[in-house]
């Protein structure tokens, strides 16, 4: 119940209350008596919001028995006790509320309305007068008492050294005064598109920080990769904040994204049902959004962090702060809510970029729709159906297409990126290690039994995004299938690319390779036709460095009855490759890529594109010479080839394979940490490789000496036992 709720029909404030406030109040000290007829009383009980940061009021209280706590964003104020008063400056300039009153315990005030306050003017302007005077004096004494606290606790060096700087706003020069907020030097769009960041000096920040040094600005829109995350970082922590304002005793987090929406974790749920919850949430999110709710970055020291987020059960983010490298943490607050500054924040509810985000319940998941799909890029997609195959075996969440937490992992206590830290303190690496390469070597185990069970299978398509681990995994998939008494016979998709000068082109204009069109789709049927057939066929061959196909250039292929024809390739899942050539039993494809992603905190996650991308750019740093930005650059568009070509296909799969090692960020955290730093910072792949650093940076650090040679992870930093 709400105070505005209490608060009628009026009542007088008991004589014995104004004595207590003569008593206790230096603003009613001399006037009690004459105030007492403009003032109502009010009860409330323990828990109660008396007022609310950022909600419009036009009343102030003065506080007469109990004791409340005064806080603003996640910051405790302190506690006020009886004497105490709060809300003169929404009472007299119609201010929003700049920190909440949260009751204690029981409470007992006196109401001062603006209504009252203006018969006072009309009745008794001496009183009026002499209440505002008193007001006046004492906000004076809280200033200056802030003022001092404000000065013990900055260093000079922490002062402005200039009044103006020079800064340069999408190539136009402009002088601005020191601590001018960014989003006062951007547009609120760009040609339609929101933007949601700024880049200074070609680093990511909120609209909100303030500027100061000089610097180049540019806009980050919510069209641009990195700009989604700002739009999904906050949309996230909206969430949390509806949340604490509809049920606060419900404990939410956001699960690993799926591209299209992030599955919602009731760690510890209310009393509303699940749909009541959700609805509620969604409608107050819009509230929020229609408030402006502020969105607050601020620089904590860890160990008020540490205080804090003990007292609130933010069990993941606690341990993370036990590792943590600096003296401060940059946290976002909104609602009472805190998490990590992984990536800008907008700097308020109201700037968020209007797609008609909602709420999604399934029986017992929960999602958070991030709205605009077309807009937003996929992480996953819908997942396989599994009814075709064996329990062991079957696709996690296969509603939403995402990975729940892996059971051995919370057998080993690893729930989140603080908890794996401390692990590794602990000196669990070495066992970590094996553990992760355990359970890889039993699903593949498990996926080869379920190939030999079928009895029937004579090809097996392989198909992942970019930097899964396909290569590796073949080869072990390989190794479980002789075992099962199946010799595989590869084949590979690249060598049925057409002549580079007649594979088609994206919209930039840039070969597109990852187009099924590249592909020469009438040899390949040709060849896998005869090959089933039971002929001998000589198989395509595709030169990289010249361009060219070679139609009959590659080494023959022979089925025997033992053989099975195993194809990788982008296009693996995609039936157009088979259909009419053999039937569905007769083919067994597998989904490949890395899904597992552990929390810093109940926003934030290990994203696995970032995953895929690190690999990627270690492999090919040291192993092809090409540079960090290079990669960086063209990500977006192998992104692109993977939502047109892999992800539409999912449905096909009969196996899904999760190649993520928990580990492995650590490990190639020793390679990427350089080749992040080779990026220059006018590049304009600068601003991902400076937050892929950020990442890694929170991260203990693994040498590889523990990796096996058989390890997926080797087929990125080097040192395999497989021949590529």
């Amino acid at each position: 119940m709400s105070p505005s709720t209490l608060l009628y029909p009026p009542q007088p404030v008991p004589p014995a209350s104004i004595d207590k406030l003569i008593a206790t109040s230096s603003v009613c000290a001399s006037i009690g008596p004459r105030l007492a007829p403009y003032l109502e009383h009010v009860v409330l009980p323990a828990k109660t919001v008396v007022v609310r940061e950022g909600e419009v009021g036009r009343e102030m209280y003065f506080l007469v028995e109990g004791e409340a706590h005064l806080r603003r964003a996640n910051v405790d104020l302190g506690r006020i006790g009886p004497g105490a008063h709060f809300g003169e400056l929404a009472l007299i300039a119609g201010r929003l509320r700049t920190s909440s009153v949260v009751a204690t315990e029981a409470l007992t005030l006196a109401r001062l309305s603006r209504e009252q306050y203006e018969r006072m003017s009309k009745e008794d302007p001496e009183l009026a007068l002499c209440l505002t005077h008193a007001l006046v004096v004492s906000l004076g004494e809280e200033l200056t008492e802030m003022t001092e606290n404000v000065g013990a606790l900055l260093h000079e060096r922490s002062l402005p050294r200039r009044v103006f700087l020079d800064v340069t706003v999408n190539r136009a020069w402009m002088r601005v005064r020191t601590g001018t907020a960014l989003g006062e030097l951007l547009p609120r769009d760009v040609d339609g598109d929101p933007v949601v960041a700024a880049l200074v000096n070609n680093k990511a920040v909120s609209l909100a920080m303030p500027i100061t040094s000089d610097a180049h600005v540019e806009p980050l829109c919510a069209s641009h990769w990195e700009g989604k995350r700002v739009y999904r970082a906050s949309l996230g922590l909206l969430l949390l904040a509806a949340s604490r304002r509809v049920d606060p005793d419900v404990f939410v987090r956001l699960g690993p994204g799926a591209g299209f929406g992030q599955p919602i974790e009731l760690l510890r749920p209310g009393a509303l049902s699940l749909v009541s919850w959700a609805e509620r949430v969604t409608g107050m999110m819009r509230e929020l959004i229609a408030e402006d709710a502020p969105f607050q970055q601020e620089l904590w020291t860890v160990d008020e962090a540490r205080s804090h987020f003990a007292e609130g059960g933010a069990r993941d983010l606690l341990a993370l702060l036990r590792t943590w490298r600096t003296g401060h943490v940059q946290l976002v607050c909104a609602g009472g809510e805190a998490v990590l500054s992984m990536t800008p924040m907008l700097p308020s509810a109201g700037h968020l970029p209007p797609f008609p985000f909602r709420i999604e319940v399934d029986g017992a998941a929960v999602m958070l729709r991030y709205g605009d799909e077309s807009r937003v890029a996929p992480e996953g997609g819908a997942a396989p159906s599994s009814s075709r195959l064996p329990e062991d075996i079957q696709p996690s969440s296969a509603r939403l297409g995402v990975r729940q937490d892996e059971p051995w992992l919370t057998t080993l206590g690893i729930t989140s990126v603080g908890a794996f830290n401390e692990a590794c303190v602990r000196g669990k690496t070495p066992e970590i290690i094996r553990v992760s390469e355990g359970q890889h070597e039993k699903r593949i185990s498990r996926i080869a039994d379920a190939i030999a069970g079928r009895g029937t299978v004579r090809v097996i398509c392989v198909a992942g995004p970019s930097s899964s681990g396909k290569t590796t995994f073949l080869s072990r998939l390989t190794v479980q299938l002789l075992v099962n008494g199946i010799h595989p016979v590869g084949l590979s998709l690249d060598d049925y690319y057409v002549d580079r000068e007649k594979t088609v082109r994206d919209a930039r204009g840039e070969y597109d390779y990852e187009a099924l069109e590249a592909i020469d789709l009438g040899a390949l049927r040709g060849h896998l036709a005869r090959i089933f057939a039971g002929e001998a066929v000589k198989t395509a061959r595709y030169d990289f460095l010249t361009g060219k196909s070679h139609p009959e250039g590659g080494r023959e292929v022979t089925l025997r009855s033992s053989d099975v024809l195993l194809i990788e390739g982008i296009h693996g899942l995609n039936p157009r490759l088979l259909d009419g050539i053999l039937p569905r039993d007769k083919v067994f494809r597998i989904f490949i890529q890395p899904m597992t992603a552990l929390p810093f905190d109940r926003v934030n996650r290990i994203n696995v594109s970032d995953v895929r991308l690190l690999r990627r750019i270690v492999r090919d740093r040291h192993g092809r010479g090409t540079n960090a930005a290079a990669n960086i650059q063209r990500w977006p568009s192998v992104r692109a080839g993977e939502r047109s070509n892999i992800f539409p296909f999912l449905a096909q799969a009969d196996a899904i394979f999760d190649s993520s090692l928990v580990y492995e960020l650590g490990v190639i955290k020793v390679f990427a940490d350089r080749y992040l730093l080779e990026v220059p910072q006018e590049h304009p792949a600068f601003v991902t490789a400076y937050r892929l650093r950020q990442l890694i940076d929170k991260v203990v650090t693994i040498y590889p000496d523990h990796v096996p040679p058989t390890s997926i992870l080797r087929e990125f930093i080097g040192g395999s036992g497989f021949e590529y």
